[in-house]
């Protein structure tokens, strides 16, 4: 299926934006929110018992407050796609916030998921990223263009029904970033704290890192995150690993390359163990990464037919690839196992202009 890029902006209000991207994919978000089984099956039926109350009204209100624009983008959104937000199951306010509610049901399935690679030596300056998740959200995602009234225009992955973007994004000012998720334990979770698609959203505003860095520690989290900053104008790469009440921990990404998978590294934080991200980790370490082609190739690993880096189901898949190339100072997207080099997409790094498609 092809990645569609819609462009949008500059709009009168948050809301219009939200609102246009909600009518121009309301056949993938309702496909999405009829087909989501970690919505269906899990987070809709707790969200119709009167337990779901009071974490529901605390996100509401914690985001609302913070981040007031976005809130309005997503009501937009919700409204657009023709999805019931203000009413009972809140369907689209529960897949932008199932990583600060799924800790608190009884035996939920949490998915793990992304495996990145970054160096910045001499020679080359790279990020490259597996965006991976459910085998429901397959052909479920977008590429947004907006163009923000300050004049801002930034490109966002984003998952039908989700603020973009919790995945990857860049923007006009040259900052770009991946994610990936880390599993604290449930005594490091803030009931009712900000939500992660609020942050990344937020992000794609970041005028320069240390804006990018100002805008992470004063985001008051639910749920911690490791957030892969890059800056193509500076050629920088931070990694960042969050964690609730405002700890954090930088990494700076040098001529050594530094795999993050799913796990923690280098911020202490009570974690739950999980052997996939633990596999991945592994695997990563026992292979080169002295070219942009090895770091595609660490990507589109399948050696471990359990836990593979490149996941192709039945559970987990990998949706797609995104190359940063800092001194080219281009994204690419790459559809497919990466060893094979199949771009769907190129962007500047600097304008986030589609240079070709």
């Amino acid at each position: 299926m092809v990645l569609e890029v819609f462009e949008v902006g500059p709009c009168q209000s948050s809301y219009q934006m939200g609102f246009l991207i909600g009518r121009r994919f309301s056949d993938l978000i309702m496909s999405r929110l009829s087909t989501d089984l970690i919505l269906q099956n899990q987070l809709l039926p707790w969200a119709r018992t009167p337990e779901s109350c009071p974490l529901m009204e605390a996100l509401g209100r914690s985001n609302r407050h913070k981040f007031p624009e976005y809130w309005d983008e997503l009501v937009g959104m919700a409204d657009g796609s023709g999805a019931p937000f203000l009413e009972v199951p809140l369907l689209i306010m529960l897949i932008n916030f199932r990583k600060e509610i799924l800790p608190f049901l009884p035996s939920p399935e949490l998915v793990i998921e992304c495996s990145d690679v970054l160096v910045v030596d001499e020679s080359m300056a790279i990020a490259a990223h597996n965006e991976d998740n459910i085998d429901t959200l397959l052909g479920r995602t977008y590429l947004v263009r907006a163009t923000l009234p300050n004049q801002i225009t930034f490109i966002a992955y984003t998952y039908a029904g989700e603020l973009p973007s919790c995945a990857f994004g860049l923007n006009s000012s040259g900052l770009a970033f991946t994610l990936n998720a880390v599993p604290p334990s449930k005594d490091e979770i803030v009931f009712g704290g900000i939500g992660r698609n609020f942050v990344s959203r937020n992000l794609l505003e970041a005028a320069s890192m240390s804006d990018a860095m100002d805008r992470i520690r004063s985001s008051e989290v639910s749920v911690g995150h490791s957030y892969n900053l890059v800056d193509a104008r500076l050629r920088k790469i931070l990694n960042v690993e969050t964690a609730s009440r405002g700890r954090l921990s930088v990494h700076e990404v040098g001529a050594d390359p530094f795999f993050h998978a799913n796990m923690y590294l280098h911020l202490p934080a009570t974690q739950v163990h999980d052997e996939n991200s633990i596999s991945r980790q592994n695997r990563a370490a026992m292979l080169p990464k002295r070219s942009k082609e090895d770091f595609l190739s660490v990507l589109g690993d399948m050696e471990d037919p359990k836990y593979p880096i490149f996941m192709t189901g039945p559970r987990l898949y990998t949706l797609c690839t995104v190359l940063m190339d800092l001194d080219r100072q281009t994204l690419s997207i790459l559809q497919g196992n990466p060893k094979n080099g199949e771009i769907s997409h190129v962007f500047s790094m600097l304008t986030s202009e589609l240079l070709s498609a």
